[in-house]
């Protein structure tokens, strides 16, 4: 061996043993490098990511990213196998007389590998690092459209009848293990909220939502369908066979160092089964109010009301609005060892130390309603209601209220306006919507500009930004009409006054709407015009 590739011998094993401390004694038991490390990113120990970027820096080799090899047309190299990349995992993007260059996923063979590079086609190599999932995908791609690749009917992965033990040990195939750890480091790297996985008639897409919006991730051979949907479902601990009914599951996965909660939802379609994976980072709930998006006056105001020791407190807007996260941020704010606070959630999206939070299972009756009946006798101080959605959980939130009780909750409305028709609409009394109601919180997440490339997508060198993926934008922040319910209000409500006296009362007591706080946001150049428009369509 060569001072040169000891050298990178030893720089590889000092980086992983400081990400992975057991990684000289595992060395020990399994001196294969290649093999060892591949087997610590199949159990999700570390990340290809990470793994890429420790061989890159301790051998100096560039490593490419997905979007460079996903988006490169290659041709194939004539003469050399399909086989023979498949097993080496290299594969040729360019050449001409002299020099090729070719992709490999580690640095341990690339004697061996040039030298048969050399030796069969008179060439010199020159080596490119990229991650080994993506290298098997793009040979994979390559190679299926070739006469190289027996002819098979796609629909035939489809229609299989594969029984519980065939879907199994394609499950635990290496490749189709180290894809599916592959998607969720990435999805994590990206900050997505959610994975899709959609079977098409000819292939596999799989998307993520990131800030809100999806954006694809890979398009995969719809032969890879069974075996990824199946490692799926296996971790999930779904039944893998059951192809015809929707399933639900959940499960706790680390990955990197980081610990995720992943709901589990697949549904049958036309081309096979669709799941969505929803991922919830545990280390994500350090929430703090102040990393919400509200200005520093709203956010006092808010601070305040949830300090009130009786009254109820909404936060309304659609689905994906950001409620779970406000709500948690000011459980988080009121969470001390002088205060006993019980939530009653549908999820339990996040765990919280010193919380009592109650999952609601309306299999056995456990609804919203029925577990607000029992959490008042358990003497809180501060009681969360995932959502109002029926007279009998609102009339009893509004009963807690005013009982003793500060009462926090979520409704699906438009506006902060719009919560109060809302209350009156489901059957609940304006003179109990007067006396409880304390404040309304309405909001919307839009996206941030990119910090790093300001929107553009671009860096100076034209090059797709890295940081937001040539989106523009990187993260999110809330925008926010916060409605309080003084006596002027209160006396308007009890009368049953329509929303436009309400909007009216609350405009002149100095309410901003969610267009207004928008446009702060426009102008102090953390989002767009366009972002604003996007989610207050409605409004």
């Amino acid at each position: 061996m060569s001072n040169d590739a000891k050298n990178i011998l030893d720089a590889i094993e000092r980086e992983l043993s400081s990400l992975y401390p057991e990684y000289p004694e595992r060395m020990k038991k399994n001196p294969d490098r290649k093999k060892l490390d591949w087997d610590l990113c199949n159990q999700g120990a570390i990340s290809e990511a990470d793994l890429i970027s420790i061989y890159s820096k301790s051998s100096g080799i560039e490593a490419k990213d997905e979007e460079e090899i996903r988006d490169r047309e290659i041709a194939q190299f004539p003469g050399i196998s399909a086989d023979y990349l498949i097993n080496s995992v290299c594969l040729p993007i360019s050449w001409n007389d002299e020099e090729m260059e070719m992709l490999v996923s580690e640095p341990y063979t690339l004697g061996k590998t040039s030298y048969f590079i050399k030796s069969l086609y008179g060439r010199r190599v020159k080596f490119l690092l990229a991650r080994r999932s993506i290298l098997e995908r793009k040979i994979q791609s390559i190679y299926e459209k070739s006469p190289l690749a027996p002819e098979n009917d796609p629909n035939q992965f489809l229609k299989s009848d594969d029984n519980e033990e065939t879907l199994r040990n394609l499950a635990s195939e290496a490749t189709i293990v180290r894809l599916v750890n592959e998607m969720f480091s990435r999805a994590l790297e990206m900050d997505a909220s959610d994975i899709h996985i959609e079977p098409e008639e000819n292939k596999l897409i799989v998307r993520f939502r990131i800030d809100g919006l999806l954006q694809e991730f890979l398009t995969t051979p719809i032969s890879q369908y069974p075996a990824i949907v199946s490692r799926i479902k296996l971790v999930g601990g779904l039944n893998i066979a059951e192809r015809r009914l929707p399933q639900d599951g959940r499960t706790n996965m680390k990955i990197g160092k980081g610990d995720v909660d992943v709901r589990i939802s697949t549904i049958p379609t036309m081309n096979g089964e669709s799941v969505v994976l929803r991922l919830l980072r545990k280390d994500s709930m350090n929430i703090d109010l102040k990393s919400i998006g509200m200005n520093d006056d709203m956010r006092e105001q808010f601070e305040k009301l949830i300090s009130l020791p009786h009254g109820i407190i909404l936060v309304v807007g659609p689905t994906g609005s950001g409620k779970t996260t406000t709500l948690y941020g000011a459980m988080s704010k009121l969470n001390s060892r002088e205060k006993k606070i019980i939530t009653v959630e549908d999820p339990i999206e996040y765990r919280i130390e010193r919380l009592s939070q109650m999952q609601v299972n309306p299999k056995i009756g456990l609804d919203f309603a029925n577990s607000l009946r029992h959490i008042v006798r358990q003497d809180p101080d501060v009681i969360l209601v995932g959502e109002i959605r029926d007279k009998d959980t609102a009339e009893i939130a509004v009963h807690a209220s005013l009982t003793g009780h500060l009462v926090l909750s979520t409704l699906h409305t438009n506006d902060a306006v719009g919560a109060i028709s809302r209350l009156l609409d489901i059957g609940v009394e304006g003179f109990l919507i007067s006396s409880s109601l304390k404040a309304v919180l309405s909001q919307r997440l839009v996206r941030k500009l990119c910090l790093k490339c300001k929107g553009k997508g671009s860096d100076k060198d034209s090059n797709k930004c890295r940081n937001c993926s040539g989106t523009g934008f990187r993260g999110r922040t809330g925008i926010f009409e916060l409605l309080l319910v003084n006596e002027e209000i209160a006396s308007a409500i009890s009368k049953n006054s329509d929303s436009g006296m309400i909007a009216k009362l609350a405009k002149k007591n100095g309410m901003k709407k969610l267009v207004e706080d928008g446009r702060d946001k426009v102008a102090a150049g953390i989002t767009l015009e366009s972002e604003i428009a996007r989610v207050t369509i409605n409004v």
